[in-house]
């Protein structure tokens, strides 16, 4: 496979074309037995996150109170309903990212921004770990202008940090959400389905101080 296109994010002109039938989805999620698509229950919120390979990244997320539900998915790409293969091959534009369906009464956008962060190493660029891609950037795709407030100030606060720590600049990129697209099923939930399955996941070890943030509003 091209290296230089496992790097590179194709233009929409040259991105695969993709198709109109939608990836199937499972009638509930693995672990708590709640849907994995809308219609959710009045209230909720969503956050929509790359942070390297999903099996990883949705466990991170399913663990948290206040959590209703979780699935895996693509997102921040070109090819509409792209499958893993395509995305893998670097032609899609997508990177593999983490629906995360959540009650604000229980948990903020916030708390989960900091799990976000902690989770993974945000200075990588096209790769996280001994994972190479363009589907393995770190990325946050907002649904208003209070998480991209949320997201760019949790992002500035935590690049301090890190450079602190000897980490180069966040690489992150902070967009507004476009289509997600459905990963497929055997993709949800992974890492309870196998357990032992791999996970490529690790944060830098250097804390995301959201309290802070918290006390500057």
């Amino acid at each position: 496979m091209n290296l230089l296109r496992k790097l590179s994010l194709p233009s929409a002109e040259n991105a695969l074309p993709g198709r109109a039938e939608t990836m199937p989805v499972p009638p509930q999620h693995f672990v708590n037995g709640r849907p994995l698509n809308d219609p959710f229950p009045a209230g909720i919120e969503r956050l929509v996150a790359g942070l390297g390979c999903f099996w990883g990244a949705e466990r991170a997320f399913w663990q948290l109170d206040g959590v209703y539900t979780t699935a895996v998915g693509y997102a921040g790409g070109h090819t509409p309903n792209p499958t893993y293969e395509e995305v893998c091959s670097g032609g899609t534009g997508h990177t593999e990212v983490v629906l995360v369906i959540f009650d604000p009464q229980i948990i903020s956008y916030r708390e989960l921004l900091r799990t976000f962060w902690e989770s993974h190493d945000p200075t990588q660029g096209m790769r996280q770990g001994n994972d190479v891609g363009t589907q393995y950037r770190s990325a946050i795709y907002v649904f208003d202008e209070s998480q991209r407030t949320e997201a760019d100030a949790s992002k500035a606060r935590y690049e301090t940090k890190l450079k602190q720590a000897g980490y180069g600049a966040i690489t992150t990129e902070v967009l507004d959400a476009g289509p997600f697209y459905y990963a497929e099923h055997y993709h949800q939930q992974y890492l309870a389905k196998v357990p032992n399955g791999y996970c490529g996941l690790g944060g830098t070890g250097v804390s995301c101080d959201i309290e802070a943030l918290a006390a500057a509003d």
